[in-house]
């Protein structure tokens, strides 16, 4: 049993659903086209329609329907709705399409932007998507170079301590006593000792030289008090007999 054909006045049915908001992972070119067709501001349109980024429900739909350039903008101003304008444009390299919804003839609320370069068509990221990229890039970065600097000052840390423990080992080792060489040079040097002539007698005193006993002899620090010490004098008595006037 064959199904009924769709009533003619039901054309919704027939259009492609709306594109995505998130599309910025896929890029449109035809090639075909772009040598066929020279891509300037007049037939730039023509060309975004046939990409995926293209809502067929937009305003400037409804203008090729009728025959109308789908970017004047005076024909725009006047509707309400989904529309796309061309906001930049540096022919042939660079154009730059704009999706906005238009509430009335001054007010328009910007959703959405692409850009066409050089053939190739890309929706341009959100604003909040390229700060979240970048901060999620940035803390990968920094968290990275924290990574690093830790392992580097580890190993810079058991580079001294081991320094550390060796410079402590080598003193020890330095510092250590052996009594079994000591003994050796002792025994060498007594050896050597038997093995040597008797020392000589000291030679006799010059004439007339007597040599002071040890009773005499006095220190040295019991020479230098002595010479510090000034004598003592005592003012009434060591000063001799009080002079007189002398009367005549």
């Amino acid at each position: 049993m064959a199904l009924p054909p769709p009533p003619p006045g039901d054309s919704a049915a027939a259009l492609p659903p709306p594109p995505g908001t998130d599309m910025t992972g896929i890029c449109f070119r035809d090639q075909l086209w772009l040598n066929t067709y020279p891509l300037d501001r007049n037939l730039v349109f023509d060309y975004f329609a046939l990409s995926p980024f293209y809502d067929i429900t937009c305003n400037n739909e409804s203008l090729r329907s009728r025959q109308i350039h789908p970017l004047d903008m005076s024909q725009l101003m006047m509707m309400t709705g989904m529309e796309y304008v061309l906001s930049e444009v540096m022919e042939p390299h660079l154009f730059v399409m704009r999706k906005q919804r238009r509430s009335n003839s001054d007010k328009v609320d910007h959703l959405l932007a692409y850009y066409i370069l050089d053939g190739s068509i890309y929706q341009a990221p959100l604003l909040g998507n390229v700060f979240a990229s970048r901060i999620s890039r940035t803390m990968h970065h920094i968290s990275k170079a924290f990574s690093i600097a830790c392992s580097k000052l580890e190993k810079i840390g058991n580079a001294e301590t081991e320094s550390d423990a060796a410079a402590s080992e080598s003193k020890t080792q330095k510092e250590a006593v052996d009594f079994k060489e000591l003994m050796r040079i002792d025994k060498i040097l007594v050896n050597l000792q038997k093995k040597l002539p008797p020392a000589p007698p000291p030679p006799p005193y010059p004439e007339g030289y007597v040599p002071p006993s040890a009773s005499e002899e006095k220190a040295p620090d019991d020479l230098l008090a002595s010479e510090a010490l000034p004598p003592v004098i005592d003012p009434i008595i060591d000063q001799g007999p009080a002079k007189r006037p002398r009367f005549q």
